[in-house]
């Protein structure tokens, strides 16, 4: 419908919804996503689609905003390392006030030309901020934020306490340490007294998870239980459990660690004496007597005990002999070979000159 006469805020020349509509689509773009005002409008009776929400954005004018009495003044990356800009931030309503192209002390200076009234920029350390805040706005008063503040005095303490690392060391080795009886399920007569180590955050984690797992197994809870509660799993639960104490786990040590072949070792190094290496065939027997293992765990058990594995050798097997390779650096030709007996022999026999057998009847010698 075209009107001749337009009435102020009903209707709009060569408008297709009245300004009250466009206002309420423009205020929905705003807090939503275009496709979410879409399917919105939709379901009250209008037909719009999501480019034109997102014209409806675009047209919409950009809020007045007053010069901040704090200022922060940071930096951004449009591309890591390659190009950056500075953000500017009113601190009192944590709100975006502009963005600068480039990351320079003029740009700074002359923004706050343009907006006279900051009080209190608040800025990190750099010297390109600190030259042109103080350019733009000689009069206001210069700070901190919080989290370079917090992230400075963690650097200075850690720098402190790694040039002073040696002292700590000897304080702690100097102070007695508390006796504290050993579990008695833990207690290992042939073991030697754990050595010194240094304070850290690795060790510390350590003591502290070894101290819950060993209260908890005092109080009779099971390492399925343990392991649910703290958040790890049961073989990690096991290994804190087994150790006396949280530095023997820094050993690293596979000594005394038992296998449930041990049993049946005696058995194994007969039958590999006897020449017998088949796992299939081992595990099988293994099996009949009550062992409960799996095919990967005999390998690894086995394997050490097999001659040629401590001897460093390998052993050929008894029925394959070795090949005799023919001078002139051709392949080597097997002493026996089955498909040789076969009436098309030389198919598979190899290809040096010197080698070939002489041609008979049944096989006619085809032209080279």
């Amino acid at each position: 419908m075209t009107f001749a006469e337009q009435i102020d805020g009903l209707t709009c020349r060569y408008g297709r919804r009245t300004p009250g509509l466009q206002r309420m689509l423009g205020a929905l773009g705003v807090v939503l996503a275009a496709r979410a005002v879409a399917r919105l409008a939709l379901l009250l009776g209008i037909a719009v689609s999501r480019m034109t929400v997102l014209r409806l954005v675009m047209a919409l004018p950009e809020p007045a905003r007053t010069v901040p009495r704090v200022l922060g003044i940071d930096e951004f990356a449009s591309r890591e390392g390659r190009r950056y800009g500075t953000i500017l931030v009113d601190c009192e309503s944590h709100q975006p006030v502009d963005l600068l192209p480039d990351r320079d002390a003029d740009s700074v200076a002359a923004w706050l030309r343009e907006h006279p009234g900051v009080e209190i920029v608040c800025r990190d350390r750099a010297q390109v901020f600190a030259d042109g805040a103080r350019a733009g706005a000689p009069n206001a008063q210069h700070c901190a934020d919080k989290w370079h503040v917090r992230h400075n005095f963690a650097e200075a303490v850690e720098r402190l306490v790694s040039r002073h690392r040696t002292l700590l060391r000897d304080l702690l080795e100097s102070a007695p340490e508390p006796e504290q009886p050993a579990p008695a399920e833990a207690v290992v007569a042939d073991e030697a007294p754990p050595e010194p180590y240094s304070t850290g955050k690795f060790l510390d984690r350590l003591r502290d998870t070894h101290a819950a797992v060993r209260a908890q197994v005092e109080q009779g809870l099971r390492l399925r239980e343990i392991a649910r509660r703290l958040g790890l799993g049961r073989n990690t639960v096991r290994k804190y459990a087994r150790a006396a104490s949280p530095e023997a786990m820094l050993h690293g040590q596979r000594q005394n660690r038992t296998s449930k072949l041990d049993a049946f070792r005696p058995y194994l190094e007969l039958r590999v004496a006897e020449g017998c290496t088949n796992l299939s065939r081992l595990h099988r027997e293994l099996g009949e007597r009550g062992a409960r293992c799996s095919y990967s765990t005999l390998r690894d058990y086995v394997r050490p005990l097999r001659p040629d594995r401590r001897a460093g050798t390998c052993r050929r097997s008894p029925g394959r002999p070795r090949p005799v390779r023919p001078p002139g650096g051709s392949p080597a030709i097997p002493t026996t070979c089955a498909r040789t007996t076969r009436s098309d022999s030389r198919r598979y026999w190899p290809a040096h000159p010197s080698s070939r057998p002489p041609p008979t009847a049944s096989a006619p010698s085809r032209p080279s």
